[in-house]
């Protein structure tokens, strides 16, 4: 595991004073990195409900650090995200992928040890953000999230494709 801390910049670096993103490598329980955001939850809590976010990718790359950076700004920065809410990322989340926005889900892929974790003072709950289309977004909006989750269930999607056809 590697921890990155991530200065949002200048105009930034207010909202999330001490972010950092933990890089963890592939394992014996998965074959994908995942990133997670630290720092979310010293600076939002709703009613004793702080959060930090994983996101799984097939490799390791400064874009996934990147983009949990934006992750958290966004979080934190006045668009609170939660369960079931999403995120446009304005651009293929890598170059090439249809999937151009992150759906807050729980964390499948890692299991219920990862979503809830002991911080200073209390605990936050980890949340997955899954790559997703517009197409699935608004399949969402239509139906729900567990008629999309659904989907991709059928589907048999694999969430660190960054190519994968869109479900909806």
């Amino acid at each position: 595991m590697e921890v990155v801390d991530y200065d949002l910049g200048p105009e930034r670096r207010e909202v999330v004073l001490d972010l950092r993103v933990l890089v963890v490598g592939p394992g014996p329980r998965s074959d994908s990195w995942a990133y997670v955001t630290a720092g979310c939850w010293a600076v939002m809590e709703a009613h004793g409900h702080r959060l930090e976010f994983v996101m799984t990718a097939h490799v390791r790359d400064q874009r996934f650090i990147e983009l949990m950076a934006m992750i958290a700004y966004y979080h934190c920065g006045g668009h609170q995200l939660d369960l079931e809410h999403s995120m446009p990322i304005g651009e293929p989340w890598v170059p090439g992928s249809s999937c151009d926005h992150l759906l807050v889900s729980l964390p499948y892929l890692h299991g219920p040890d990862l979503e809830h974790c002991l911080v200073p003072g209390g605990h936050a709950r980890v949340l997955w953000t899954l790559p997703v289309t517009t197409a699935e977004i608004e399949f969402r909006r239509r139906h729900g999230h567990e008629a999309l989750e659904q989907l991709f269930d059928m589907a048999e999607i694999i969430p660190t494709d960054p190519f994968r056809a869109s479900v909806a």
